[in-house]
């Protein structure tokens, strides 16, 4: 009997925006492993996304969706904006929609063929934007990105931004008149009674003021407890909700009905609504700038990936954006620009600085069958290569993957973390209850008399009644119960941690290697770009006469035009001792033995000399070259870690193999 394949599992990361707490990640990762075909769901409440494994076959992206907003949140799908000249109405608008849903991670397709755009709603990881247009060229259209096409990770921003805006604005309404509602509440107290209007104090003038606050920026905690309830979800907005409603509920009971039972009139906790509403809203903008911050690595590293490439096609060379250059195309590169893909070298020579990939400090030599990263920086020659490796095979696209992949995993105390919040909320809700009710019928009388008076309030219980002391307990513990740190905490040292590492080169496989490496008892280091600066300095010149200000300043003038970074370090040096002279005419070309023309002490001009270094008229050897005529003089310089460079460029016991180079002057 033949065996049954196996299902095909793919993994997917999914952007969510909205979460603000570990509840909502658990809330989230319940609805998600819900779905038939899902085998695993894992949402990062810093990071801002779920990773699921599911069965293609059976799950599909609107599901997901769907699922996400059941429960009161967003998916920040990446949106494309395309000009499609030519389309007809009906049938052009039907075939360029049809086509496109038929891609494996588009999500939704809108054609208006009055406008000539189509909008394309996918999924980065399933997806990309070239072979979106590929497909609508492949109908017969011309196709042009319609302004810059926004990712998953703009449009997080972009939210986070308006989320901190929002928190910002909430901010500036809540805390001058909390502000004046808490002074309102002490103005018969302290030296309050004394600069603070009497009118402040009455209830009314409180409620004036408290209301707006909680119809204003306290109302966002109701919607989203309100809307969370109706899907059977609980979240920390209820704790807030349900604390800031009963406070502020209360005191308008006894504001306008003080004999209904709930305390009387001085029961009227104003100062409560108003304050836990503006605290609560710091918190809120806190969390969005935190969250921001841990994303910014990722961002980094994204922007190190080229937006155009200049590739030959049928003998001529076009522009064209890096993410539709294909596999065997030829690409130019020019010094000064970014390789938009990996690829082979076909012909031409350069150096290309690969610090961000390798980690080498030092630009490497690249001839033709040498092989090139996409995102690195060329330096000094042009060349053609050969794309091999594009999209999500890139060696950058490796690692930004490998980065969100860390990202993603949970350390073992996170775990247990959110497992604690996810169970939470309603045994919050209970333990204040039974505080309540502790203190209704038990505590007050056990250890409290009327004229007791609580620290930092102008409140005595005989004033509270025993329902105002008890309910004022039970909104504390509602209030203060709130695990968003606990949450937050961990997830975001390990976002700012791996993002961190990813910019220094340090790559984490998750979450629980980092957590691992608090155990590390030796820790061994590459020296060069470690714990070194990665890059060549002049730290010493040494002259067999004449004043060495004046040998710097010489080797500054024939290295000014120099991309070298033998070159880069002696002008660097020079400029540091205000010796370096103005850019002029030197050519601009890579090679030993360029140079450039020199004006000699008597005023007449020199020549460069192929190959040549700086020898004199009178026969002797330039100074440091190791000859006969000259005297070595950088004996003191060995030994301390540093690379004599002679008159010769020949750079002796240095680190890494530069090969020979010679002086330009």
């Amino acid at each position: 009997m033949a065996e049954k394949p196996e299902k095909q599992v793919e993994e997917l990361i999914v952007p969510v925006a909205g979460m603000t707490c570990a509840a909502c990640v658990s809330s989230i990762e319940k609805a998600l492993r819900g779905l038939p075909g899902v085998k695993e769901a894992n949402v990062s409440l810093a990071g801002g996304k779920a990773a699921v494994k599911l069965d293609p076959e059976a799950c599909t992206l609107p599901d997901i969706e769907r699922a996400i907003e059941d429960v009161g949140y967003e998916v920040p799908w990446s949106r494309l904006q395309l000009l499609v000249p030519g389309m007809t109405d009906g049938e052009g608008e039907e075939n360029v929609t049809a086509a496109l849903k038929a891609l494996p991670g588009v999500v939704a397709v809108q054609a208006t063929s009055a406008t000539d755009t189509v909008s394309v709603e996918f999924s980065e990881a399933l997806v990309s934007g070239a072979t979106i247009k590929k497909t609508v060229r492949g109908l017969g259209y011309e196709v042009s990105e319609k302004g810059e096409g926004e990712d998953a990770l703009d449009r997080e921003r972009n939210l986070r931004q308006s989320e901190i805006r929002r928190q910002l604005l909430n901010m500036a309404f809540a805390w001058p008149l909390g502000a004046l509602v808490m002074l309102g509440t002490f103005s018969e107290f302290w030296v309050f009674k004394d600069i603070v209007p009497s009118f402040m104090g009455e209830k009314l003038f409180l409620f004036a003021l408290t209301t707006p606050i909680v119809v204003g920026p306290g109302r966002q905690f109701f919607v989203k407890s309100w809307n969370g309830l109706r899907r059977g979800v609980t979240d920390m907005n209820l704790l807030y909700a349900t604390g800031i409603g009963a406070a502020y509920l209360i005191a308008v009971i006894n504001t306008f009905w003080p004999g209904a039972g709930f305390g009387g009139e001085k029961a009227t906790f104003y100062e409560a609504a108003a304050l836990l509403t503006a605290f609560i809203v710091l918190g809120r903008y806190l969390e969005a700038v935190t969250r921001g911050r841990t994303s910014e690595a990722i961002r980094k590293l994204m922007k190190l990936q080229p937006k155009r490439a200049r590739v030959v096609r049928d003998g001529k060379e076009i522009d064209i954006p890096a993410d539709e250059v294909e596999a065997g195309d030829v690409c130019l590169v020019r010094p000064g620009e970014s390789i938009p893909v990996d690829g082979l070298v076909v012909d031409g020579y350069s150096a290309v600085d690969e610090a961000m990939v390798t980690g080498e400090s030092l630009p490497v030599e690249k001839r033709a069958g040498d092989e090139v990263i996409g995102g690195t920086m060329n330096k000094t020659g042009a060349f053609r290569f050969r794309a091999t490796r594009i999209g999500a095979e890139t060696a950058l696209s490796q690692i930004i993957k490998l980065v969100e992949e860390a990202q993603m995993s949970k350390a073992p105390i996170q775990a247990l973390a959110d497992k604690v919040a996810g169970h939470f909320i309603l045994a919050v809700h209970a333990l204040a209850l039974a505080v309540f009710l502790f203190w209704f019928f038990i505590g007050f009388d056990l250890w409290f008399t009327e004229n007791t008076r609580l620290v930092l309030t102008p409140y005595t219980l005989e004033e509270l009644e025993v329902f105002g002391l008890a309910l004022l307990i039970s909104v504390t513990v509602l209030v203060i119960s709130c695990p968003c740190a606990v949450g937050l905490a961990t997830p975001s040292a390990m976002m700012a941690g791996t993002g961190k590492g990813a910019e220094f080169g340090i790559l984490f496989k998750g979450a629980d290697a980092m957590e691992a490496t608090a155990k590390v008892k030796v820790v061994v280091l590459d020296k060069t770009g470690t714990l070194t600066k990665g890059e060549p300095s002049v730290t010493d010149v040494v002259a067999v006469e004449g004043p060495s200000d004046d040998v710097l300043r010489l080797a500054a003038a024939a290295e000014v035009n120099s991309e070298h970074p033998l070159g880069e370090a002696i002008v660097r040096g020079a400029a540091a001792k205000h010796r370096c002279p103005g850019r002029g005419q030197l050519p601009g070309r890579a090679g030993p033995g360029c140079g450039g023309p020199a004006r000699r002490h008597d005023g007449s001009l020199g020549q460069p000399q192929a190959h040549g270094g700086a020898r004199r008229r009178s026969g002797r050897a330039a100074p440091g070259s190791g000859a006969p005529g000259g005297r070595r003089q950088d004996g003191d310089v060995r030994g301390r870690g540093r690379a004599p460079v002679g008159p010769r460029g020949r750079r002796r016991h240095a680190e890494g193999d530069l090969g020979p180079r010679r002086a330009r002057a």
